[in-house]
């Protein structure tokens, strides 16, 4: 049962279950080694003892419906698609009132792009185009030190120290 299943978070909460039902281990102890917090562990363990198995599974959340269609939603995913390019979230914005007639704020736009499947565009680093050529680069580096280090009375200390 714990190894068929797939979903990370299903798995970390069966783990609870086991460790509890079947080895009889405290709770407290459990989620301390889980590091998670006891509401956390009893609200699983309440709806195992509820559900059974498929408790231990996210449910369903309910939200607003959206106020596009369907329809519209896929023609405007089709739009979308056809273009290599990539769109602006204004761009998207003004296909939707186009299309739909609803005005979603930027923010929203965003999510809902997410939601089908689309990623931002990653831009390419700028390339500076008055840089050194790699053997200018080369050159510079293997330049001698620029500041050489000489004594400031010549004549003086040419006298009193035995130079080779």
């Amino acid at each position: 049962m714990y190894k068929k299943e797939n979903d990370p978070k299903v798995k970390e909460r069966l783990l609870l279950i086991i460790k509890v039902r079947e080895d009889g281990q405290i709770p407290f102890r459990i989620v301390k080694e889980m590091h998670r917090s006891n509401p956390w562990a009893f609200d699983w363990l309440k709806r195992f003892d509820i559900d059974g198995l498929e408790g231990l599974k996210d449910k369903a959340k309910s939200g607003r419906p959206s106020e596009l269609s369907e329809e519209t939603s896929y023609q405007i995913k089709k739009e979308l698609k056809e273009n290599s390019q990539g769109w602006t979230t204004k761009q998207v914005q003004e296909l939707i009132v186009k299309k739909s007639g609803i005005k979603y704020h930027y923010t929203h736009i965003y999510r809902i792009l997410r939601k089908w499947g689309f990623k931002q565009k990653k831009v390419p680093r700028k390339v500076h185009v008055n840089t050194a050529s790699p053997e200018e680069k080369k050159a510079f580096k293997k330049r001698q030190n620029r500041y050489l280090w000489i004594c400031s009375s010549s004549s003086s200390s040419s006298s009193k120290m035995d130079l080779p």
